[in-house]
């Protein structure tokens, strides 16, 4: 009997988590990764690191070649065009075909060019793919002046590595708040203090509108919606990204963002799977389906269309929102719904603030103080809905990162802890790690 042929397109978390999981069921099965870039796999959050000089740019490849060897994965190069899901064949751009049995589409994300004029430009810059982030390092050796544009997460790490790089270093937002998805107006002063603290220049309320180049076609200046110019040489963009699924159109495969799939990962089109940034799964948390632009996300994803590319039956649940990230020496964890709707009353945002021996509780909507000393800056916002905590960011200190975490995904009725947590200070972090305490050797267990 022939093999199974697994065709995989993609070469990310999603990609090869796959693989190794098909290759752990199936011995005998063939299987191609189809990639469009020249390297093993790397870890994209890891770009933000290499930017700033934290860790060597070899350090974020996750795989050796000599993995793909061992594991007898054909690693081929090329870009998929085309999908004939009824002959069960990816065309590519040289013209080549790959047949299939079973199909995965792990294509991910790449970051959004900016919608004005200029943007084919040379200095403007992205922080998604390992060749971008290469020709960001080496345009940042020569700038003098660099802007950067975009809201979330991406923007300010650029920010930060520019910065570091010694690049004088304007960051623009269209909004009067930095990070304003994730921060309320504390958590945005406390970054806003420390990236002036880096010498970065932060402009609110500030939108471009055209790129301008030299004769050169190289970035010159930026013009504004109020009509102004701003001179700089490298405009960093980071302002979303947009899921990779130009390969399933004039397809039968339903999209709306990106790929629709079920609990199983696959697609309206049987034996056809996708994963990772480029699929929009179902989540038990909004009940929607949603894009998930994670890492762990991703490698999850991953391993469970492997099992269903194999025949193991395996509905994916998607874990409550987790990230974790440093930001100009400030540590920063996400989890769970940080952000719940204004409308729904039933929640409740609690925040600590500590300022040395002084500390704030902020609810919705009365105001509580207390006293606590403390080192250094930190805040925690915890967002409780009736007896369950649903959410909660932590700056700074992260010691309560993984009960908080736990206490979110695995929905634990927190009334009997309600009393400490609304006390706060020193009450609040002993309670959460006696209960840590208690639950940890079950949880190591499980």
């Amino acid at each position: 009997m022939r093999a199974t042929r697994y065709l995989i397109i993609g070469n990310g978390a999603a990609g090869a988590t796959a693989a190794e999981t098909i290759r752990r069921h199936d011995p005998d099965g063939d299987i191609t990764i189809l990639t469009a870039e020249p390297y093993p796999m790397y870890s994209r959050p890891g770009l933000a690191y290499v930017l700033i000089n934290e860790i060597p740019a070899k350090q974020i490849f996750c795989r050796t070649l000599a993995w793909y060897d061992n594991l007898r994965l054909n690693l081929t190069l090329g870009k998929a065009t085309q999908l004939d899901v009824v002959n069960r064949l990816v065309w590519l751009e040289d013209g080549r075909s790959l047949p299939y049995d079973r199909l995965l589409i792990a294509t991910g994300a790449r970051a959004t060019s900016p919608p004005y004029p200029g943007h084919d430009l040379q200095g403007v810059v992205y922080l998604d793919t390992y060749d971008g982030t290469n020709d960001l390092i080496e345009r940042s050796k020569r700038a003098r002046r660099a802007v950067v544009v975009g809201g979330g997460i991406t923007a300010l790490e650029m920010t930060e590595g520019l910065a570091h790089r010694g690049v004088e270093t304007h960051y623009f937002l269209r909004r009067d708040r930095l990070w304003s998805q994730v921060f309320n107006d504390e958590e945005a002063r406390l970054l806003e203090k420390i990236m002036r603290a880096h010498h970065v220049h932060i402009h609110y309320n500030t939108e471009v509108s055209e790129i301008i180049g030299d004769r050169r076609g190289r970035v010159r200046e930026v013009k504004l919606k109020d009509g102004s110019t701003f001179k700089c040489d490298l405009l960093g963009v980071a302002i979303g990204v947009k899921p990779l699924i130009d390969v399933v159109q004039n397809t039968p495969i339903q999209t709306d963002r990106a790929i629709l799939v079920n609990e199983y990962l696959e697609s309206s089109v049987p034996g056809v799977y996708a994963a990772g940034d480029c699929a929009q799964v179902y989540d038990r948390w909004t009940q929607q389906h949603m894009v998930d632009i994670l890492w762990p996300s991703a490698v999850a994803e991953g391993a469970a269309a492997g099992l269903n590319m194999v025949g193991k039956r395996h509905a994916y649940v998607k874990g409550s929102p987790f990230n974790a990230c440093l930001l100009f020496g400030l540590h920063i964890t996400t989890m769970g719904q940080i952000n719940p709707r204004r409308d729904d009353e039933e929640v409740e945002v609690v925040q600590h603030i500590s300022r040395g021996s002084s500390e704030v509780w902020y609810t919705h909507p009365r105001t509580y103080r207390s006293a606590w000393a403390g080192d250094g800056e930190n805040t925690i916002r915890l967002v409780i809905n009736g007896d369950f905590l649903v959410g909660a960011i932590i700056i700074g200190e992260q010691r309560l990162a993984d009960p908080l975490r736990y206490l979110i995904e695995q929905q634990v009725n927190i009334r009997h802890l309600r009393v400490d947590l609304e006390a706060g200070g020193e009450t609040l972090k002993q309670s959460l790690l006696r209960f840590w305490q208690q639950i940890e050797p079950v949880s190591a267990a499980g």
